[in-house]
């Protein structure tokens, strides 16, 4: 706790009206590698408390959609529709895919994470279980040439994530942003132009 008030990406946020220092991952990779453009339809997992919502929304305009799914609740966005639900449960993902309407997704954002054990073999499992779902989104509603950053950790099943990935996208980088804690096993992966 007390390393998270004297953080200063966490202060940096409050300054800059961000609901979390997450905000500054995003911006800093979409920064080096340009996701996201004015009329792209956006899907946000995992979502709240809505900081990559908040980074992305505005980068939208006009024309672009940003969709936020989150198993908690999440205060409302400007330009942003939130559903609150567990994707894994069918039930959400008919809800969600109502939403969509049939419109191809332009990019898939994951920034989830399970709540951690302290357990290092459990919360891999866990992590590698929720990116394996955002894949499964990707692979089922992402267009052709359409991109994916998800959040996993450098754990027991990466490299098999990754490759799973490099199935699925032309390019597959690692991306560590500056906000990301050193000691952090955290590591974004970053799918880039779907293969048909």
């Amino acid at each position: 706790m007390h390393e998270h008030i004297n953080d200063p990406w966490v202060k940096k946020a409050k300054a800059a009206g961000y609901r979390a220092r997450a905000a500054f991952k995003l911006l800093e990779i979409d920064q080096k590698d340009k996701l996201l453009k004015p009329g792209m339809v956006v899907v946000d997992l995992g979502s709240a408390p809505g900081s990559w919502s908040q980074v992305a929304a505005p980068k939208l305009k006009p024309d672009g959609e940003l969709f936020a799914l989150d198993i908690l609740p999440m205060d409302e966005l400007p330009d942003v529709t939130f559903l609150q639900g567990d994707f894994r449960e069918e039930s959400v993902l008919a809800e969600f895919e109502h939403l969509l309407a049939g419109r191809a997704v332009d990019l898939v954002l994951s920034d989830m994470a399970p709540n951690m054990s302290g357990n290092a073999v459990v919360d891999d499992g866990r992590m590698m279980g929720l990116a394996e779902l955002a894949l499964e989104f990707s692979r089922d509603h992402l267009r052709e040439g359409g991109n994916m950053l998800i959040k996993v950790f450098q754990g027991a099943g990466f490299m098999e994530y990754r490759a799973q990935m490099q199935q699925l996208f032309r390019t597959v980088h690692s991306r560590k942003p500056e906000a990301s804690r050193d000691r952090s096993a955290e590591v974004y992966l970053l799918g880039i132009n779907r293969k048909s």
